[in-house]
């Protein structure tokens, strides 16, 4: 009884390491990853308590492959999830079991028992983005003579004009600003703390600025967040939800006036949409998946439905690119191998 007792007190520290910890010093930055993890752990051990697992019971088994390919089902049936939603929980669990198999090689079991757990079936959704006219009407929405309106704004033309990800506008903070440069931009960090550079237009800049003078004065804090919350006066980060809903309350205001707006609109129909429009606008595909930040390029021809036509010209772009960039080596005077094969000497 007393191993069992042990056991569980440690598989309880190390998710509270994972999740508060490692996960947000480690792993993302996004605080809607985070809450999925916490999400999928939660529901994880309440499928445990549902079959007799006690804090008594509880030992490290209980996460080899029977007993995920049960809570699968469990999530499926019971919780009535979705086959994407199951499969984004199996991720988050495996994550965990990774971070487990890291701290205790005797647990690495676990996490390659977990990789055979096969991902339920699903097709995937075409995310519908705005038409210029629904952008605009949903913009003209927010109420410029109040404080929030104008946020709202400001946040929203953020969020088209670089087509960022709303965790990476929300994570925006004073430093990660460059107005006064030639060619102004923010940085933006990505899925897995990667960082890119998103530039931005005058009308944008003039907007920012006006911005941060009114809601962080003439000597804004660098490591305050751009857009903040005003809840408990600690000007935390905005949250993701509240986002949203304050989207959807503009889109169902827009949609009277103009039918082109969605009264369901999300955030990341804002990022579809400039990418669509960037396509549009003939920009090409090599050069929208870079500002989108896709590590694949197949990413961004899915995301955007390319045509196989497109995915041609696409991929002669990208080579010839890659052509371009890379020095004959044939054309080298140098005669030694390392430097013909490229290696430095």
């Amino acid at each position: 009884m007393k191993k069992n007792n042990k056991n569980a007190a440690k598989i309880s520290r190390y998710m509270s390491e994972f999740l508060y910890d490692y996960a947000p010093n480690f792993l993302t930055y996004s605080e809607h990853t985070i809450r999925s993890y916490k999400e999928a752990l939660s529901l994880y051990v309440t499928y445990l308590e549902s079959i007799g697992i006690t804090p008594n019971s509880l030992d490290i088994f209980h996460f080899n492959k029977e007993h995920i390919e049960g809570w699968m089902k469990w999530l499926s049936n019971t919780r009535n999830c979705c086959p994407d939603t199951c499969n984004v929980r199996l991720g988050s669990l495996r994550v965990f079991l990774q971070f487990l198999s890291n701290k205790d090689i005797a647990y690495l079991y676990l996490y390659q028992e977990s990789k055979l757990v096969k991902r339920k079936k699903c097709f995937k959704k075409k995310v519908e983005g705005l038409t210029r006219n629904a952008v605009t009407a949903i913009l003209n929405e927010a109420d410029l003579s109040t404080k929030t309106g104008r946020r709202d704004y400001t946040l929203l033309m953020m969020m088209y004009g670089t087509a960022a990800r709303i965790g990476e506008i929300l994570g925006i903070k004073i430093r990660h600003l460059n107005l006064d440069c030639s060619k102004p931009f923010v940085y933006l960090h990505g899925k897995g703390g990667k960082r890119r550079t998103a530039y931005l237009l005058p009308r944008a800049v003039t907007n920012i600025k006006g911005f941060i003078r009114e809601n962080h004065g003439e000597t804004p804090n660098p490591d305050d967040y751009l857009f903040y919350s005003r809840i408990g006066g600690n000007k935390g980060m905005l949250t993701e939800p509240a986002i949203d809903k304050r989207i959807k309350k503009y889109a169902v205001a827009a949609h009277e006036k103009c039918s082109e707006v969605p009264v369901d609109t999300h955030a990341h129909q804002f990022r579809h949409a400039k990418a669509s429009h960037w396509l549009e606008d003939g920009i090409n595909v090599v050069q929208i998946s870079f500002l989108l930040g896709h590590e694949n390029l197949n990413t961004t021809m899915k995301y955007l439905d390319i045509t196989t036509e497109e995915k041609i010209k696409a991929l002669a772009t990208l080579e010839t690119e890659e052509e371009h960039n890379t020095p004959k080596k044939w054309r080298n005077n140098e005669s030694s191998l390392t430097s013909f094969l490229g290696f430095a000497r």
